[in-house]
């Protein structure tokens, strides 16, 4: 659950000007990540800045320094007072410059609720979902008419049935033996990311397989990650799922041997 505490922002490492917000409320084409700050640190930090510097190169043709990604950082943090910290990166590239204009912005931190949740699946893929986006009309819509429906979540799926993702998420699958995470175009979440890395040290098979929604019947349980961490899925639309006390142990653990790196 997010805290309430203010937000904080900075422009290219100074506090927000007027003329700053007009950029991403004026000129919103760009891409962002967003992390979990404890103590300074960061798991997968250097996830976090090869995605902002592939994007970077994808959308304006040019990278971003990740030393100077770290000081923007580290500057923010400083500047909101803060080490534990919800924080994210968003790049920019306002019109008529040529330079890449990087707005940091912090506020308290932040914890995924491990009650189980539960998803309701919706038509609807993203453009090029392999690029973490601000201002996503289609992921906002679905994900509050999904809480307007009752449901914690919305589960994304292609025209052919395939599932991709959460609005917001990365969904996994258990069938009893591997964690299954569905080969369809989606991002490639950071925590999804480090589990894939991870979870073979706890015994856990990790693989990737096409998942359709006609098909999830199959699976035992199913489980959700984000910036914020990790939750267990009970249901989605009338499919209910096992909430297995012992996978979530295990995942947990995987997650927690990610290491942090010092911004």
């Amino acid at each position: 659950m997010t805290t309430a505490a203010p937000l904080y922002a900075e422009f290219n490492g100074h506090a927000a000007t007027e003329a700053d917000l007009r950029i991403p409320a004026f000129a919103g084409y760009g891409h962002f990540t967003a992390m979990q700050v404890r103590g300074g640190r960061v798991r997968g930090l250097d996830l976090h800045l090869a995605r902002l510097d592939s994007a970077n190169q994808e959308l304006f043709g040019h990278g971003l320094d990740g030393e100077r990604l770290r000081e923007l950082v580290r500057h923010a943090l400083d500047g909101a007072g803060l080490r534990d910290a919800s924080t994210r990166v968003y790049a920019f590239l306002p019109p008529d410059e040529t330079a890449t204009t990087v707005m940091v912005t912090v506020r308290g931190p932040a914890q995924k609720s491990a009650e189980p949740h539960s998803l309701m699946s919706v038509p609807y893929a993203r453009t090029a979902p392999h690029i973490k986006r601000p201002g996503e009309f289609g992921q906002t819509y679905y994900g509050r008419l999904a809480a307007r429906s009752g449901f914690d979540e919305a589960l994304l799926t292609a025209p052919d049935g395939a599932v991709t993702e959460g609005a917001i998420t990365n969904i996994a699958f258990w069938d009893g033996t591997s964690v299954v995470w569905p080969a369809a175009p989606s991002l490639h979440g950071i925590t999804m990311a480090l589990l894939q890395q991870q979870l073979p040290g706890v015994g856990l098979e990790s693989v990737r397989r096409p998942v359709t929604l006609d098909g999830i019947g199959a699976y035992r349980s199913a489980f959700l990650t984000n910036s914020q961490g990790i939750a267990p899925v009970r249901r989605i639309d009338d499919t209910e799922f096992t909430v297995d006390g012992e996978l979530m142990e295990r995942v947990a653990l995987a997650y927690g041997a990610a290491p942090w790196d010092t911004v």
